[in-house]
């Protein structure tokens, strides 16, 4: 079975206008989708790139435009500027990971999350919302909250993240299939293509 790396950040609004199309290619192609939550900062800092707030105007206001027409191109709804951003995901991300850890798909409470910050207005770091998440996707919350808050998952997300970066991913959401990244939720008709016709990879000239 093929299978993909999908490394994310549980409050990227590029990871939720991707989350959707990226878990039905994988389950139309029959590929195994492996949830790789990551320390974005610790990507940003190998890449260069800084949070939106620290960006120059120009480029704050054509973020702004981008996620207005990637969402309607996605039709999926969004805020711009939720209520609860910048937030911190950690607490989120860690609940992917021990959910996967004890065999359970994160797809849908991943995407609970992620339409909690850029639709809903939910504060995704507040213990109690994510709860919510896990009992309205049919799952007890306890377990997955308990072994979110441990050392053993933190350091599944760490590792994730030096993963991410030795894989040249330079921000989220980053799919790597067959070693080779497609950065970015507008890369998911790419990696189709790359999934269809079996092609080698590329890599670095």
């Amino acid at each position: 079975m093929s299978v993909i790396d999908y490394y994310f950040y549980c409050a990227s609004p590029f990871t939720y206008l991707g989350h959707n199309k990226i878990c039905d290619l994988a389950e139309r192609h029959k590929v195994l989708l492996n949830y790789k939550p990551v320390n974005l900062k610790a990507l940003w800092d190998i890449s260069g790139a800084v949070p939106p707030g620290q960006r120059p105007p120009v480029r704050q206001r054509l973020r702004l435009i981008e996620l207005q027409r990637l969402a309607a191109w996605r039709e999926l709804p969004i805020k711009t500027t939720p209520k609860y951003f910048p937030v911190d995901p950690a607490l989120a991300d860690k609940v992917v990971i021990a959910l996967s850890q004890d065999g359970h798909d994160p797809r849908y409470f991943m995407a609970k999350v992620l339409a909690g910050v850029w639709a809903n207005d939910d504060d995704i770091a507040d213990e109690a919302v994510l709860a919510s998440y896990l009992s309205q996707v049919g799952l007890d919350p306890g377990p997955p909250l308990a072994d979110a808050k441990t050392e053993a998952v933190a350091a599944i997300r760490e590792q994730n993240s030096r993963e991410a970066i030795a894989a040249d991913a330079v921000g989220v959401p980053t799919y790597v299939f067959n070693g080779e990244p497609f950065w970015g939720q507008d890369r998911i008709e790419l990696l189709e293509q790359a999934l269809v016709t079996g092609r080698q990879p590329y890599r670095p000239a």
